[in-house]
Parts: structure tokens; C-alpha cells; sequence
């Protein structure tokens, strides 16, 4: 299954590219020139319209890359295909090596952090440096975190995923409000349409407790690939999924060159709420 939709121009402002990976067709936008190369890295329930307005402000110096996954924004909902963190994991590797990306820095937020990590820990010496948004590559162990996948796992929950766009409409849009006009909050609607659409959606919730030994290899696999390079942390420091004081502790000890950003007044969706100092930060940490 494919989404018929055709993002608006003055919103989305980027050309459309297609991967046909091993699992399904990949959507993703390659924008922008330079030495370097970004590579973003979304997580649910959004999509790479999250990025946009990094996107615009970094494409006059950057080649910037991100990537729809399998069952959202664009991209394919394929048939066979579980959703898993690690299934996501191994086609954002195959594009990678698709588009032979070299000297490149990921940018990952929420699963896009550890999707994206599990990627690159396996081509550590193409990469230039980590950027991370609001996330975790460990095992996720907080009561509230795990009580909030046993619930959302749940078969009325389930159905209201499916059904009623829960994740969207009363988890991204709730905490996004009026930050977002009505156009840009139908953009996020528009690309899970229906309860078909909507099959990888309903798997993530699940994962925060399924996906613990791939998070507990990736607890240990990132400070050993990935520890060395120049990393930073932009931090939304009101986010009560992935509390600072929980998750900033071990993003220090798991990077010896760190710089974090915090943003005070920011919840989870840091891309939407601050974009700007996401766009400086990135540019100040990794000049062209």
C-alpha cells in the first residue's frame, strides 16, 4: 500500500526520491549541497515533514537526507513486513549503502534515535558524528514508560491506534497544539488515512518493551562504535517521555565528546518546537 498524498509545496518544499529496499519502497528527500552530508532520522508517530524546517535551514550548506520509514509518512506499508525497530533498522542501512553516504552525521529523535544508531554502529567509520534529539538506545525501564506500552498494546487501545489515529490526533497534535497550523497538523493526519495505514503505527508502542535486547546491544555497541566521535544533544528538558534527568547522564557517558543543548521550555517534539536552535546548534557543532 502507497499514500496518495501529495504534501503541499509551500509546507514540504522538497522533491520526492523512492528506494525500493528488500522489504518495501523507501520515500525520502535529499536535499541540498555541501560538504557534508545530514542524515535525519524520525520516530513515531511523525514522519520526515518533522525535519522541515531543518531542512530549509540547513540545505544551503549541508546535503540534507531524511527518510520516511516503512509504514509512515510516505513510504510503503508493505505486506509481510513486521514494523519492528529492527526490520526499520535494516532498511535505513540499506539506503545508506544505496546512496553511498560517506562522512555523514545522524540526526535521530524518539525511535528514529535508536533506528538510526543500530544502523550506523555497523558502518561506524563513515560517520562523521551523532546529533540526537529527544531519545534513548537502552532499554527502556521507567514504570511510565513501560505502563504507557502495556496500555497502548491493549485490544481497545489497539483499536483506537488503528481506528481513530489515537497517536496522532491525542499524543503528537495534543502536545503540539497551536504551534502548528491547520494545514501542517492535516499534513501529519493526511499520511496515515486509514486503519491499513496505520499497521506500522500500532507496532511501536509494543516495542518499548519488545525491542529491549536490541536496545541492550545498542547499550553497549554505540559508547564502542560510536563513542569517540563529536556528538551532540539537543535536549527538550519538559519531555515526560524521555526525562532529562534519567536519559542526559547516560548520553554523557556514553560520548566522550559531547555537547548538549538544552531547551527549557521544550517538550518531546523538539523539531517542531525549536527548530531554529536545532539548525544552530548542528551548524555550530559540525561546520561545513
Amino acid at each position: 500500500m502507497l499514500i496518495d498524498f501529495v504534501p503541499d509545496r509551500a509546507l514540504y518544499p522538497f522533491g520526492s526520491r523512492w528506494f525500493d529496499s528488500s522489504a518495501g519502497r523507501v520515500h525520502y528527500v535529499d536535499e541540498g549541497t555541501g560538504p557534508a552530508t545530514l542524515l535525519f532520522c524520525h520516530g513515531a508517530p511523525t514522519w520526515s515533514f518533522l525535519y522541515r524546517h531543518i531542512i530549509k535551514g540547513l540545505r544551503g550548506r549541508y546535503r540534507c537526507v531524511a527518510v520516511d520509514h516503512l509504514g509512515f509518512g510516505l513510504s510503503e506499508r508493505p505486506v509481510g513486513f513486521g514494523y519492528t525497530v529492527a526490520e526499520h533498522t535494516a532498511v535505513l542501512g540499506e539506503l545508506i549503502d544505496h546512496l553511498q553516504l560517506e562522512d555523514f552525521v545522524l540526526m535521530g529523535q524518539d525511535w528514529g534515535g535508536p533506528i538510526g544508531l543500530g544502523a550506523v554502529t555497523d558502518r561506524a567509520e563513515r560517520v562523521r558524528g551523532i546529533a540526537l534529539g529527544n531519545t534513548a538506545f537502552w532499554p527502556i525501564d521507567a514504570m511510565a514508560n513501560r505502563a504507557f506500552s502495556s496500555v497502548m498494546s491493549s485490544r481497545p487501545m489497539q483499536r483506537r491506534i488503528l481506528e481513530r489515529n489515537f497517536l496522532v490526533e491525542r499524543v503528537l497534535l495534543a502536545e503540539l497544539g497551536s504551534g502548528l497550523s491547520a494545514a501542517e497538523a492535516d499534513h501529519y493526519r493526511a499520511v496515515q488515512p486509514s486503519p491499513e495505514a496505520r499497521r506500522g503505527l500500532a507496532v511501536m508502542p509494543r516495542e518499548i518493551r519488545a525491542a529491549r535486547p536490541l536496545l541492550a546491544r545498542l547499550a553497549r555497541d554505540v559508547p564502542a562504535q560510536l563513542g569517540d566521535k563529536p556528538a551532540l544533544v539537543v535536549w527538550g528538558m519538559r519531555d515526560m517521555v524521555f526525562r532529562p534527568h534519567a536519559c542526559l547522564p547516560r548520553m554523557r557517558a556514553a560520548f566522550a565528546d559531547l555537547e548538549v543543548v538544552e531547551l527549557p521550555h521544550v517538550r518531546h517534539f523538539v523539531q517542531e518546537h525549536a527548530p531554529e536552535a536545532i539548525v544552530t546548534a548542528i551548524a555550530n557543532r559540525f561546520p561545513p
